[in-house]
């Protein structure tokens, strides 16, 4: 069955609707009438009911990657597949759950007030740069660089490497994308070896490696978790960085459409700037930043009471579960007061991504130093056009996307 294109102007597939100017329509169909199904168009499952995903996500014989291919094919060979093999996310199983542990461990012991501190020292820095308040390609700029340049320094970066790593982590996340090409590629496959090389300069640093930045405290984790190889160490610090690139700049940006949109909202939160982390929160329910991942079966199992069969790859709606009013009732109204959301943006079961309230805190960092700014909304959907991807949904102000 295909549920393609089910009214004119709707997105073709389940995979091209994260670009679509609205693709909520769509999803809301999925969910009442295909929670479940086979496109065979497409050659895999798609789950989109909030019951479905969830059911995925957490069903053992759904890995995060193919058996037989635990690396992209595309990177395999080129430096990056050195970061990628070596993330937690990416791994399943004994290697998967002692150094998932390690790497919760090290995110919650970042602290809010140092957090606060070095978000605050790098939206100056990139405001003065950026004019993001009043330069809408400053702004996409701004969303890009800024989670990067937080994370880095809590990592404990110098000063003087954050535009490179900033910039080596733009290159990163690129090659690794389904849609990389050749110059990506390249481009990516530098970036990856410049990344390693700084990672490993700063963990041969002993006064760095004894303090609180998070890079050492990664280090100490792995080593109690049993693991002291360099190579994972330097991989997830790496990997804090990419993950935070494009799916904070996402929320950040979807949260100031959001309140550019709702005048009740935005007054609210100009009263009030403690609701802009409900802001935060409400946008991972109505509008979210990652909207598909992927799952692959290991074996042959019934998932979600539906027979699948081994090598089988299962497209996982975020987007359209958060949507589900059976989990979240009246989800197409923006509402920075709901109560108990059910949110599954950050995934859910062994794979539920650690760092959830911390990007979540680094955009509102962000949507707070740039309200605070002055800057006017109006207009932010005049200059709106969205990155290229098959999962993630990032705003982009300005003709020009990140350039």
């Amino acid at each position: 069955m295909t549920a393609a294109a089910l009214r004119d102007g709707w997105p073709a597939d389940p995979i091209v609707a994260v670009t679509h100017p609205d693709p909520y329509p769509y999803y809301a169909q999925l969910v009442a009438e295909w929670p479940l199904y086979r496109d065979e168009s497409l050659g895999l499952w798609v789950a989109s009911s909030y019951a479905a995903v969830t059911a995925v996500m957490t069903d053992a014989a759904c890995r995060v990657r193919p058996s037989s291919e635990p690396v992209p094919s595309a990177i395999a060979a080129l430096p990056m597949a050195d970061i990628f093999r070596h993330l937690v996310r990416m791994n399943d199983g004994a290697v998967h759950c002692p150094f998932k542990q390690a790497v919760t461990a090290t995110l919650s012991s970042v602290d809010a007030m140092r957090l606060a501190a070095v978000a605050r020292e790098q939206a100056a820095t990139l405001a003065a740069r950026h004019a993001p308040h009043h330069d809408r390609r400053g702004l996409t700029r701004f969303m890009f660089a800024f989670p990067v340049r937080v994370v880095a320094r809590l990592l404990g970066v110098p000063d003087a490497h954050l535009d490179d790593v900033a910039d080596g982590v733009q290159r990163y996340v690129g090659a690794v994308s389904p849609l990389a090409d050749a110059a990506a590629l390249a481009a990516g496959a530098q970036s990856a070896r410049h990344l390693i090389d700084l990672f490993r300069h700063l963990l041969d640093d002993p006064q760095r490696m004894a303090g609180d930045a998070l890079l050492a405290i990664v280090a100490r984790q792995f080593t109690a978790a049993g693991h002291g190889m360099i190579e994972p160490i330097i991989a997830n610090g790496i990997g804090f960085m990419t993950q935070a690139y494009e799916a904070t700049a996402a929320l950040t940006g979807s949260t100031l459409l959001a309140l550019a949109d709702h005048a009740d909202a935005r007054a609210a939160v100009q009263r009030d700037p403690a609701l802009i982390d409900a802001a935060v929160a409400e946008v991972l329910l109505i509008d979210p930043p990652t909207h598909s991942t992927r799952r692959f079966l290991a074996h042959d199992a019934v998932v979600a009471g539906q027979a699948m069969r081994a090598g089988d790859t299962v497209l996982v709606l975020l987007a359209a579960a958060g949507r589900d009013p059976a989990a979240n009732p009246d989800c197409d109204r923006f509402n920075i007061l709901r109560q108990d959301r059910r949110i599954l943006n950050f995934g859910a079961g062994v794979h539920a991504c650690p760092a959830d309230r911390l990007a979540s805190r680094i955009a509102s960092c962000a949507v707070a130093h740039l309200l605070g700014m002055g800057g006017d909304l109006g207009g932010l959907r005049d200059s709106l056009s969205y990155m290229p991807s098959v999962a993630v949904r990032a705003p982009l102000f300005g003709s020009d996307g990140k350039g």
